[in-house]
């Protein structure tokens, strides 16, 4: 039996211990979660297309882990205008494994794998990469290629003045490429904007 699903945007034509690469979802390896944009399923000539769901079909997969596609670099240089702009791009993916297709309202007859408690790993995780200064924080959107969300985001993870952007060693940007969606390329382009802008 085979099923066509929807998620982050794409179709994947998909049926029972399937391994694919989906845009990221929440959730740990081990989890189990229901996929509920089914646009097909059936097996052979018996085929149920959905309009442009099938209504109590689902999809149960379990997140195999999660990770990065290789970076994408947009490169963009004006001719005689001294302008270029490079920007890199890692997308958030998700690898699960097809589990059952589910119809008719069904639940997944595979539940998540017990977890050890981890609450002091898990602190750890949610802290931040870096301590934020005292004082006011700049506005990193004057970086080319950070935007607001990028703003937030590393606002988040302590980064908050062009001082610090200046001051990221090659092993802090390693650190920020594997702990956030920015490329090792674009985080070294924000460091040679920063040390410009913390002169001034």
């Amino acid at each position: 039996m085979f099923a066509v699903i929807k998620t982050g945007g794409k179709q994947y034509r998909v049926a029972a211990n399937d391994v694919l690469k989906i845009e990221k979802i929440a959730g740990e390896a081990g989890d189990i979660v229901q996929i509920a944009q089914v646009l097909a399923h059936g097996e052979g000539d018996n085929v149920v297309i959905g309009a442009p769901f099938v209504e109590g079909a689902t999809v149960a997969a379990e997140i195999v882990e999660q990770g990065k596609a290789r970076t994408v670099i947009a490169f963009k240089k004006r001719r005689r205008q001294n302008s270029r702009r490079k920007i890199g791009h890692r997308q958030l993916l998700t690898t699960v494994r097809i589990s059952e297709i589910l119809t008719d309202g069904a639940k997944p007859s595979k539940k998540a794998a017990a977890k050890a408690p981890a609450k002091k790993a898990e602190d750890k995780a949610s802290a931040p990469l870096f301590k934020a200064p005292k004082g006011e924080p700049d506005d990193l959107t004057v970086i080319k290629g950070i935007g607001p969300v990028a703003a937030e985001q590393l606002k988040e993870q302590g980064i908050t003045t062009f001082a610090q952007i200046a001051k990221l060693s090659d092993a802090d940007i390693e650190k920020v490429d594997a702990a956030m969606p920015f490329s090792a390329e674009q985080i070294g382009d924000w460091r040679e904007q920063a040390k410009e802008l913390a002169k001034k």
